[in-house]
C-alpha cells in the first residue's frame, strides 16, 4: 500500500516527487508543508517526510495546488491544430472546457463553423473552415472525443454540446436563424437524441445563448443572431429537460436587453418537486454601464437557490479590458450603428458608410443613449490610443481628441477609424474595475470564478491568467492586513469547487487523485500578470494575439503525472504526447499511460 499520510510513511520511489511546497488539496481544507508523490499519473503520497522520486522538483517557498480549471474558452478550433494549448498551461489551467455559448463542432461542417465561430469570437473564419475541413472524421460526441483523445492534448478537456452546433446541422443555418421556421417534430427529435448521445458521451451539459449581439459571419447568414437566439419556449423545454434528468449543466449567456425573459430563464434552474436544474450564466461582472448591476445579479441568484435551484454567475476575476483595432470590436455589436459597419467585410463600402451624416447621426444617438442596457460604458473618454501611425494622438482618448478638433467623441473616433483603419489601436476597461467590488464577487457563493474566454477573440483580450490574477489579490491583500478570503478558499473556488460542481475528475491533490498539479511562486504573483504581450499563431496563418507572460510565477506544471511546463518553458511533451484527456462527466478518469502517450504523439 502506498503511503497515505504521516504516520504510515512507506519508502518507496517515485516517477515524481515535489519537495518541501505548500501544499493545497484544493478541498478548501488547511494547507501545509509537504512532500507529494506521484506515480502512475496519480497522488501516491502526500508526506512530511522525505521521499525520493525518478524526477524531482524543489517547491521550497511556492505553492503545490490541483491544476487551474477554465470553465469557459473556445479553444474547439485550436485544439484541432495545436492541441498542446500551451497558452493556458503556461499559467498552471490543466482542464479546460469547450462547447461554450452554444457554439461547439460535433455536428456542423466547417462552413458553417466558420460562421458561427468566426465573428462572434473573432477568429479567422477562412482558418476554422480550413480546420474542420482537415480533421473531422466524427459524425456524433462519442466519436468527437475519440478523435480529441487521438490528439497531443495538453491540458485535460471536457465539453458542452452547443445548442446552435446541433440547430445548425439539424435545420441548415438559414432555416435555423430565422423567426419564421422551427424544428419539425423529426429534427426536434433528432437534437435531443443527439443531445442524450452526448450526456451518454460524458459532456457535462448543454450551452445555448440568448444575447442578442453576437452576430454570425459569411455571406448566406451574415450578421444573423446565433441559432439559439431563436428557439422557442417548447424546444428549449424538452431539451432542459433531459439535462436536468441527468444532472448536468445547462450553460448559457442572458437576454439582457429584456430583464423579464432574464428572470424567467433563472426561474427555470428551480427545482419545486422535479430535479433542480443546474445553471451556468454569463456573467457577474461590475460594469461600468451599470454601477449596481452586480447587486443585482449577486441577489438573484441567492434568491433563485433559496428557492430550490442550482444556479452560478460566471465570473471574471480581473478588470475586463478591451483593446481594438479600428472598430473591430464585439462591444460595437451592441449598437445598431456599430453592427452595420461591422456588417461589411468590404474595407471601401465600410468607409464609405462611416463617412455618411446619416450613418454618424444615428451612432451619436446610440452612443449618447445612456438609458440603453449593455456590456460597454459607452464613454469615449474612457478610451485611450495605444499605438497609431500617427504618434500625436498615442496616449490620449477619444473624448480628449474630440475636444481638441471641437468634435463630438464619435466623429473623433471615426475620423480616426477612417484616416489609419486597423492601425489604429485602442483600449478601455468595460467592468470589473473596482477592487471592492471583485473582493464581494470572488466569495459570492453564486459566482463560479474561473472562464477566460481563451482561444477567441485573440487581438481584442488575454485572460488566460486570470486564476493567477485572482490569487494575486488575495495574497497582497493577507500582506496588507486587508484579507477578504484564505488563499485555501481561493484556491478552491479555482479547483475543487469548479470540479465538484460540473462532476468532473479534477480540482483536487489528495492521494488517489489525478496528478494535475500547478506549482506557483508566490514571491511572483506580482504586477507582470497585467503585463501586455503578443504572440503569433502559426496555425492562424501568423496572427499576432494578446497573451499574457509571467514565466517567474508558474514554476512547473503537470499534467497526468508528467511535467509540461517548467520554469516558464514547455517541456518536449507538449504537442508531441498526450498528457490530458477527455474528462467525462461524472467518471474517474485514468491519466493516459506512457506507451500509449508515446504511440500517440507521432
Amino acid at each position: 500500500m502506498v503511503a497515505t499520510g504521516d504516520k504510515e510513511f512507506v519508502p518507496m520511489s517515485f516517477d515524481v516527487v515535489i519537495k518541501n511546497g505548500r501544499y493545497f488539496d484544493g478541498t478548501g481544507g488547511p494547507s501545509a508543508v509537504r512532500n507529494v508523490g506521484i506515480r502512475g499519473g496519480h497522488v501516491a503520497a502526500v508526506t512530511e517526510e522525505p521521499i525520493e522520486g525518478a524526477e524531482e522538483i524543489d517547491a521550497s517557498g511556492q505553492w503545490v495546488l490541483p491544476g487551474l480549471i477554465d470553465i469557459h474558452t473556445h479553444y474547439d478550433i485550436e485544439l484541432l491544430d495545436a492541441p498542446g494549448l500551451a497558452e493556458s498551461l503556461r499559467h498552471g489551467v490543466t482542464t479546460i472546457v469547450v462547447g461554450s455559448c452554444s457554439i461547439s463542432t460535433v455536428h456542423v461542417d466547417g462552413v458553417d463553423a466558420g460562421d458561427l465561430f468566426g465573428r462572434v469570437e473573432a477568429i479567422p473564419r477562412d482558418h476554422v473552415i480550413a480546420t474542420i475541413e482537415r480533421h473531422k472524421d466524427w459524425s456524433n460526441a462519442e466519436e468527437y472525443v475519440r478523435a480529441v483523445e487521438a490528439r497531443p492534448l495538453g491540458p485535460n478537456v471536457t465539453a458542452f454540446i452547443g445548442h446552435s452546433d446541433m440547430r445548425t446541422a439539424v435545420m441548415g443555418l438559414d432555416r435555423a436563424t430565422t423567426k419564421r421556421d422551427q424544428p419539425t417534430r423529426s429534427e426536434l427529435a433528432r437534437m435531443e437524441r443527439w443531445l442524450v448521445e452526448a450526456l451518454d458521451a460524458g459532456f457535462i451539459g448543454l450551452s445555448s445563448q440568448q444575447l442578442l449581439f453576437d452576430r454570425l459571419d459569411g455571406d448566406v447568414c451574415r450578421s444573423r443572431t446565433l441559432p439559439s437566439t431563436y428557439v422557442k419556449r417548447r424546444e428549449m423545454r424538452r431539451l432542459t429537460r433531459l439535462v436536468r434528468r441527468r444532472g448536468r449543466v445547462l450553460q448559457s449567456g442572458p437576454d439582457i436587453q429584456h430583464p423579464g425573459r432574464v428572470a424567467a430563464q433563472l426561474a427555470r434552474s428551480i427545482g419545486g418537486l422535479r430535479r433542480p436544474l443546474k445553471m451556468s450564466l454569463l456573467a457577474a461582472a461590475d460594469a461600468k454601464s451599470n454601477p449596481i448591476g452586480y447587486l443585482i445579479l449577486s441577489s438573484a441568484a441567492r434568491i433563485v437557490n433559496k428557492l430550490g435551484g442550482d444556479f452560478r454567475w460566471q465570473h471574471l476575476p480581473v478588470p475586463f479590458e478591451v483593446y481594438g483595432d479600428g472598430i473591430d470590436l464585439v462591444i460595437f455589436e451592441e449598437l445598431g450603428a456599430g453592427a452595420a459597419a461591422l456588417h461589411l467585410r468590404d474595407e471601401v463600402e465600410r468607409n464609405e458608410l462611416m463617412r455618411d451624416e446619416q450613418y454618424r447621426r444615428r451612432f451619436r444617438r446610440e452612443y449618447d443613449n445612456r438609458f440603453a442596457i449593455g456590456a460597454w460604458h459607452r464613454d469615449f473618454f474612457d478610451a485611450d490610443i495605444v499605438s497609431c501611425p500617427d504618434p500625436s494622438v498615442i496616449g490620449k482618448t477619444f473624448g480628449q481628441i474630440g475636444l481638441d478638433r471641437g468634435l463630438h467623441p464619435v466623429d473623433a473616433f471615426l475620423d480616426l477609424v477612417l484616416e489609419h483603419g486597423r492601425a489604429l489601436r485602442w483600449r478601455t476597461v468595460i467592468s470589473n474595475h473596482r477592487p471592492k467590488v471583485l473582493k464581494r464577487l470572488a466569495v459570492d457563493p453564486g459566482v463560479q470564478v474561473g472562464f477566460s474566454d481563451a482561444g477567441a477573440h485573440l487581438r481584442n483580450m488575454a485572460f488566460y491568467n486570470s486564476g493567477l490574477c485572482l490569487l494575486r489579490h488575495v495574497h497582497q491583500s493577507a500582506a496588507a492586513g486587508a484579507e477578504f478570503m484564505t488563499v485555501e478558499h481561493a484556491v478552491h473556488r479555482l479547483t475543487g469547487e469548479l470540479a465538484d460542481w460540473y462532476s468532473l475528475d479534477a480540482g483536487h491533490l489528495r492521494v488517489g487523485d489525478r496528478a494535475d498539479v500547478a506549482v506557483i511562486d508566490p514571491a511572483h504573483l506580482d504586477e507582470s500578470l497585467s503585463a501586455y504581450a503578443e504572440e503569433c499563431v502559426e496555425h492562424y496563418g501568423g496572427l499576432s494575439r494578446m497573451v499574457n507572460r509571467n514565466d517567474d510565477t508558474v514554476t512547473a506544471v503537470l499534467v497526468g503525472g508528467r511535467t509540461v511546463f517548467r520554469n516558464g518553458l514547455p517541456t518536449d511533451l507538449v504537442g508531441t504526447v498526450r498528457t490530458g484527456s477527455f474528462l467525462r462527466a461524472g467518471r474517474k478518469i485514468a491519466a493516459p499511460p506512457v506507451a500509449s502517450m508515446a504511440a500517440s504523439g507521432g
